[in-house]
């Protein structure tokens, strides 16, 4: 540990430096007009990986946005690690939320305030700055890839026929991701689950224009009210989504396994306040955690239509639009999901509009045993950072990829975050607590050393 502390002390001004230099980019996936940072972002990542110590970096085409791969080979005999991270970030808006400029990242009250700082920027770094240091100080005890991407906020549609161009180079023995948060500072925990997700936009159309909401209101189908109406619907009194089909494949967690998860540390009260809101709703007869790590969900993501500037403009809109999320347990098929929705939304639609219903991405949950080697090493390498054993925990997040990679490449994936739930990610103001970003930079290492060993 004594070399980790010294070479982090001497360095991290300059790691910062670098992360700024990275987040400044705005990559930005899902705006095309933005194609070109995400190429700036590759080439920086490039570099990142050449600075740390790589024998080889490159940024690859793929159909979509590039992609980022580096290597450093000591032994071909010895385990190899790939990491895996994403140089794409969310969009911002709205804007006028952020206390600072979203891409001009700034220090304030012991964390890094700006889009990125933690999902992916700030946790990728934290591999990039690991790597330099195993390298820099002679410590690296395995082989290292890296495969940095640009579309994992819009569903990664592109990286599995990238990876399966390229099964020969990303050949390795575990996948080593930090896309996912802890459960509290002083709280080590890793991501054994992850949900899988659909999503789709729907529009509803009613006369063929704008019209004059007093000469037509109350005879003519208003394709907002209509929508609210058909959304309302998809949900039951017990918080239930009500697609016909829905829950054929959700596999039901055992009572013994619901009782290792109420084992994780949960104030409810915290939880509440720490996002504003007086009370918790779900599915009737679950826990809030176990509303956001066993269960499906059904979420508007977004909604919109009809008049929306300064002032009143009575008019009863000719269209309206919703983007409608469904979170989905392992097991789940995201493209059954996909039918189910769509056949059971047009079902449910009145004659008096039409509606479209188009699938954006999808993906599958995740699952990884406590008992794989890749899993004690982590656990080891948590406690010797926060001194205590992290604990195991089925994230609400999708990461859709994930599930990808174990069908490709047969590989399988530990998840190592070091996020926490106050930071933010997806939403204005997003930030990174600099302890937890060192944190991560002291806990890599070990991983690596006991990984080693383990293997």
């Amino acid at each position: 540990m004594e070399h980790i502390e010294k070479y982090i002390e001497e360095n991290k001004d300059r790691f910062l430096d670098e992360l700024f230099g990275l987040i400044r980019i705005p990559s930005i996936s899902s705006i095309a007009a933005n194609k070109p940072e995400m190429y700036q972002a590759a080439v920086y990542w490039k570099q990142l990986l050449m600075d740390a110590g790589a024998d080889r970096a490159e940024v690859f085409e793929s159909d979509g946005n590039p992609v980022t791969y580096g290597e450093k080979i000591i032994d071909p005999a010895k385990p190899t690690v790939l990491i895996y991270a994403h140089m794409d970030v969310m969009p911002v808006d709205p804007l006028n939320l952020w206390t600072t400029p979203p891409f001009e990242p700034e220090i304030r009250d012991g964390k890094i305030w700006a889009r990125g700082a933690n999902d992916d920027k700030g946790q990728s770094f934290m591999h990039a700055k690991a790597f330099e240091l195993m390298v820099k100080t002679n410590t690296l005890p395995c082989n290292v890839k890296f495969m940095i991407e640009g579309e994992e906020e819009i569903g990664s549609p592109n990286l599995g026929k990238w990876c399966e161009e390229n099964k020969e180079m990303l050949k390795a023995d575990i996948i080593l991701v930090s896309d996912t948060s802890m459960i509290a500072p002083d709280m080590p925990s890793i991501t054994t689950g992850l949900r899988g997700l659909s999503y789709w936009q729907v529009e509803v159309t009613g006369p063929d224009k704008d019209l004059h909401s007093g000469l037509f209101g109350g005879a003519v189908a208003n394709p907002i009210n209509v929508l609210a109406k058909m959304i309302a619907q998809m949900t039951d009194q017990y918080g239930r989504i009500t697609i016909p089909g829905f829950y054929d494949d959700v596999v039901e967690v055992s009572d013994e396994e619901r009782a290792m998860l109420a084992k994780a540390p949960f104030d409810l009260g915290k939880y509440k306040e720490s996002i504003g809101v007086e009370a918790v709703s779900g599915e009737v007869g679950y826990s809030t955690n176990e509303r956001t790590g066993i269960r499906p969900t059904f979420d508007v993501c977004g909604i919109w239509g009809g008049y929306m500037g300064e002032g009143a403009k009575t008019v009863l809109p000719s269209k309206a639009f919703a983007k409608i999320s469904c979170r989905l347990v392992p097991n789940q098929d995201h493209k059954k999901i996909e039918v189910l929705f769509k056949e059971h939304f047009e079902s449910i639609a009145p004659k008096s509009v039409k509606v479209e219903v188009t699938y954006l991405h999808g993906g599958y949950g995740y699952g990884c045993s406590i008992d794989v080697p890749a899993y004690k090493a982590a656990e080891k390498a948590y406690m010797d950072v926060y001194g205590k054993r992290p604990v195991p925990v089925r994230s609400g997040g999708s990461i859709p990829i994930i599930s990808t990679f174990e069908q490709i490449l047969g590989i399988k994936t530990i998840l190592m975050g070091f996020g926490l739930e106050s930071d933010a990610i997806h939403s204005p103001n997003e930030n990174f607590p600099l302890e937890q970003f060192f944190n991560g930079i002291r806990t890599i290492p070990l991983f690596y050393k006991y990984f080693a060993e383990i293997e």
